[in-house]
């Protein structure tokens, strides 16, 4: 333990609040200038200047001041933004401003007369308040500052922090180089470069520690803080140009997150992920089980597409990785392709279509036909089919289905015991089945001959699904009028060239994996995906997780949560409850879900505990991982 008395040394403007309060100023008195925004972008360029140290701050303040045109009426308005304005993770921490007041201070060169009401709610008191104070006119214009108070001159801090003349290790927390130099002219023994709202070369370059948020600054120092693990050391890597909504989803809520544009080898998987905590995916990226035992941090692997066959599922339940996925984001995106592919299919558009662009008119009306009144045909009543059945039948078809599940009819579907009954009167058969092993080519020679002369084949499922040599054959005999195919046995990680049988066949329609790649569906998933993974990393939720016992956790109040993975073996629960019990520990709440392999269970305690029960639940058999949240 640490006996050595510490001073917080804070600084105000981008550190404890968002912004830079003259800056906030400057909006309120130039509201009705029509001038605004050319003066306040040069007081935000000389409040920069005088922050890096490349004009005189005396200077930067006089030329700011003077722009500004304020009125101490003004200030009221000031204070009530910058409440609104606190820093986040400053707010989340007021236990540490309360336990630790007599060591905290504020040293800022803005000024105590918007300073002073805001940090009073940090239990900061004015006394422990270093800053510049304005001066008025008769009529309260703000007409200067009090310039004996050397804070108001250059290097200001360096004098204000030796006039303190303050006893133990002194630590500066802040964002400009004003607050560094304290370090460097050895009046601090250590400088935090702030980067929570604004990350400047000049002093993150010179910093003993970078800090992206009040969270850091308290792990690195063993202080209370609002949650246990800072996130800005939780890694986020997202491969396969994920779309960006996903980066700025996490990246907002403090991860670190890295973005890779393309897929990666197993190989080179290997040695990005040592320390990754999140891996996200599409469906080029295989996460197999060595890429898992090189992973010594990870802790979710998140699919951002629906099918999580290129993750093997078992081998991360075995290390405690939760896999979630995007069973409905891309639904309605799939579900559109299909309708757009029946009609193109029907009416031989893409033929038509090809002859034109090999300069041939062919003005015809054979073998076009309208969807209305065709039988449609779904193998596969999920998310997909079932939405699929909805738009068909809004279109005049009549749908049938066949699921190995018994499936509730939507509409005026109907639902057909057999496979063999729908391919016989399908018109139009649309394959939408599962990633399951036992699917390969569950659709082939036999298939493909119980269906109608002349019907149209689509699959949007899984490229495994389908033996292409029978479709093939199907398309040369004539027997299949057209077929639509998204997706192959076998696909490259990244674009440049492709062959596949069907190339060249007519009335075929071949699209390169891209069901479900809109915009709005990328955007869906985007949003969907990280939200699963900030649930389970921020309070343990697993719910929607394809291979771990689903549990639903509710609000963590006032508590620590105790979340231990373990094997499925008789005798974990009452071990870890046995452990809990000899500790003298008072649970508000406990949860537990298993599978066969796998078992769940979050304890809520609390928050004080003797940290011992730590290792020796930790050292339970069986333990697969265990972590503590608050």
């Amino acid at each position: 333990m640490n006996l050595t008395k510490r001073n917080y040394i804070f600084d105000f403007d981008s550190t404890l609040t968002r912004v830079e309060a003259l800056d906030v100023l400057a909006e309120i008195t130039l509201k009705n200038n029509p001038k605004k925004e050319a003066i306040i972008q040069e007081i935000i360029d000389i409040t920069n200047l005088g922050i890096d140290g490349e004009i005189s701050f005396t200077e930067s303040l006089e030329r700011r001041i003077k722009l500004l045109k304020a009125n101490k009426a003004d200030l009221g308005s000031l204070v009530a933004a910058l409440k609104k304005q606190v820093s986040k993770s400053i707010e989340s921490n007021k236990e540490f401003f309360e336990e630790f007041a007599d060591d905290i201070y504020v040293i800022s060169c803005g000024f105590k007369e918007f300073i002073d009401p805001i940090v009073k709610e940090y239990n900061i008191p004015s006394e422990r308040v270093f800053a510049n104070t304005f001066e008025f006119a008769k009529d309260g214009e703000i007409i200067g500052f009090d310039a004996t108070n050397v804070l108001s001159k250059h290097n200001g801090k360096i004098q204000c922090l030796k006039d303190m003349k303050l006893q133990g290790e002194i630590q500066v927390i802040g964002d400009g180089y004003s607050d560094y130099v304290t370090r460097e002219a050895g009046v601090a023994d250590k400088f935090f470069a702030y980067t929570e709202n604004v990350s400047r070369e000049k002093t993150t370059e010179n910093a003993d520690h970078i800090t992206p948020n009040l969270d850091e600054f308290l792990y690195i120092n063993d202080l209370p803080r609002n949650i246990s693990y800072p996130k800005n050391r939780i890694k986020i890597l997202l491969l396969e140009n994920v779309h960006s909504d996903a980066f700025t989803k996490l990246s907002s809520d403090g991860f670190s997150v890295e973005t890779v544009s393309k897929s990666l080898s197993e190989s080179e998987l290997i040695e990005k992920i040592k320390d990754v905590h999140v891996l996200g995916i599409r469906s080029k990226t295989t996460v197999t089980k060595k890429v898992i035992e090189a992973a010594e941090k990870l802790m979710v692997v998140s699919a951002f597409c629906i099918g999580t066959k290129q993750i093997d599922l078992d081998a991360c339940k075995e290390k405690g990785i939760v896999v979630f996925n995007a069973p409905y984001s891309n639904t309605r995106s799939v579900v559109e392709l299909a309708i757009g592919e029946i009609i193109m299919l029907m009416r031989s558009v893409f033929q038509r279509s090809t002859e034109l662009h090999n300069g041939q008119w062919n003005k015809t009306a054979e073998g076009s036909r309208e969807v209305r009144g065709k039988k449609l045909g779904i193998v596969g009543y999920g998310n997909i089919g079932s939405q699929l059945s909805i738009l068909a039948e809004a279109l005049g078809m009549d749908v049938y289905y066949y699921d190995v599940e018994d499936k509730l009819a939507l509409g005026n579907a109907t639902k057909l015991d057999t496979l063999e009954e729908l391919l016989a009167l399908s018109d139009v058969v649309t394959l939408h089945v599962d990633d399951h092993a036992a699917n390969k080519n569950f659709f082939g020679e036999k298939e493909i001959s119980l269906m109608k002369d002349g019907a149209h084949l689509i699959n949007l499922s899984r490229g495994f699904v389908v033996d292409i040599h029978a479709l093939v054959n199907g398309i040369k005999t004539k027997k299949l009028a057209g077929v639509a195919v998204d997706v192959y046995p076998e696909e490259p990680a990244k674009n440049g060239e492709f062959y596949t049988e069907l190339k060249g066949l007519p009335n075929v329609i071949l699209t390169p994996h891209v069901g479900g790649s809109t915009e709005e569906a990328q955007r869906d998933i985007a949003d969907f995906v990280p939200n699963k993974i900030m649930a389970y990393i921020n309070s343990g939720n697993t719910v929607d997780a394809v291979n771990f016992p689903n549990i639903r956790l509710p609000r963590q109040t006032n508590a620590h949560r105790f979340l231990h993975i373990h094997k499925n073996v008789p005798g974990v629960m009452a071990k870890i409850n046995e452990i809990l019990a000899k500790y003298d520990l008072n649970i508000n709440g406990q949860y537990l879900s298993t599978d066969p392999k796998v078992g769940y269970v979050i304890t809520d305690l609390d928050k004080e505990y003797n940290k011992e029960v730590l290792e020796a639940l930790r050292n339970i058999e069986g333990t697969i991982k265990f972590r503590v949240l608050y």
